[in-house]
């Protein structure tokens, strides 16, 4: 099945983007290879860009402190194991402690180091991190991998606390939905919305030997999804009546 996601705000959209752009550096930074740590580090920067949001900080702070309100409000609920309880609250405070003590917006401290910053200034031109551009960066890639490993964990690891937080908010958000199965009736589907609930998530899980792609829009009050077919190189829309997964995460 192919998971695909679609937020409904501005804020959860930019928690995705960020997952995105950390599993990435997950993958980047364990190799060995100069090219695969240049794009770690070019992953480092997105991140930074990303993060650049002035108002990212309180979001995360106020999502996990909302989540750890909610959470306690289960105490005392005989179908909940306090013990898992307690864990997930801890590890929400941990979260919001090492966020909050952050000086700044996330990698901040890099911004500081200027050789990083002649390379992220150079970064976003077309070939710009040639060795006759800087000559510095490319005796760098020449470096042992274990010594340029040991360099991008250290920049990574100010992103850590960010790293961390965005997890854990996803991960609970997630975790609400309850999935149905539903049919997109001639490829479309529309669907009105509970009233009274905020949805923060849609996920939508699909077999892929359909072939088929779901281009998906909502709001508030309504969401919906139209099955694409990709013939040649476009997608026209598709006419069959198809099941799917469909989850609404609050």
């Amino acid at each position: 099945m192919i998971l695909y996601e679609y937020p409904f705000n501005e804020r959860i959209r930019t928690y995705l983007r960020l997952e995105h752009l950390f599993r990435r550096l997950g993958e980047l930074i364990p190799r060995s290879h100069p090219l695969d740590h240049h794009y770690a580090l070019s992953t480092i920067f997105e991140v930074m860009d990303v993060a650049a949001r002035a108002d990212l900080k309180s979001d995360v702070l106020k999502d996990l402190e909302r989540q750890k309100q909610q959470l306690n409000s289960y105490r005392g609920n005989p179908g909940v194991e306090e013990s898992v309880l307690d864990e997930v609250v801890g590890r929400i405070e941990s979260c919001f402690h090492s966020v909050n003590s952050t000086a700044g917006r996330a990698g901040n401290s890099l911004t500081e180091n200027e050789w990083l910053m002649s390379i992220r200034s150079r970064a976003g031109i077309p070939g710009g991190t040639c060795e006759f551009d800087l000559p510095a960066y490319y005796a760098w890639q020449h470096h042992p991998a274990d010594d340029r490993r040991a360099d991008l964990e250290r920049w990574a690891g100010t992103l850590a606390p960010l790293a961390e937080s965005v997890h854990v908010l996803l991960k609970l958000f997630r975790d609400s939905g309850a999935p149905q199965k539903v049919m997109a009736s001639g490829g479309q589907l529309q669907q009105n919305l509970p009233q009274g609930r905020t949805f923060q998530l849609l996920r939508l899980r699909i077999d892929p030997t359909l072939g088929l792609v779901p281009e998906i829009s909502g709001n508030r009050l309504i969401v919906s999804v139209r099955l694409m077919r990709q013939e040649a190189d476009r997608l026209v829309p598709s006419t069959d009546n198809t099941t799917f997964e469909l989850t609404l995460c609050a």
